[in-house]
């Protein structure tokens, strides 16, 4: 996984599984055992908290998706990207930007997470 755009894409595919055992695979393809995931709604650690996040928000927004925002901008491990959450084609309804760290293995390891734009249920 060195292409930072196709990571990219994993990520966000990570987060858009629905079914809870491929999405389960797909955080264990994408990020590292000790993953590290921190924006201003929560603070997981490992696979497991974060497959639990995932699942959350897919409860919280059903139908909805994660589209990347723009392009991928990054530098040595670093990257950051902005990404929308919205209805397939349409507006989104929540957007927010990423700066993630790549381990050794070119998995995430660390995820810091920002929201830019939020119904108000969610400030």
């Amino acid at each position: 996984m060195s292409d930072f755009d196709t990571v990219v894409q994993r990520y966000l595919a990570a987060w858009n599984e629905t079914d809870p055992d491929r999405r389960r695979a797909a955080v264990e393809d994408v990020f590292t055992a000790d993953v590290r995931y921190v924006d201003p709604l929560a603070a997981v650690e490992g696979h497991a908290a974060l497959d639990g996040l995932i699942g959350a928000v897919r409860g919280q927004f059903p139908g909805l998706v994660f589209t990347p925002g723009g392009p991928v901008d990054a530098h040595h491990e670093q990257m950051r990207f902005t990404w929308h959450l919205g209805p397939a084609g349409q507006e989104p309804v929540v957007v927010g930007f990423d700066v993630a760290e790549l381990g050794p293995d070119g998995r995430i390891r660390t995820v810091l997470g920002f929201i830019d734009q939020a119904p108000a249920a969610l400030d």
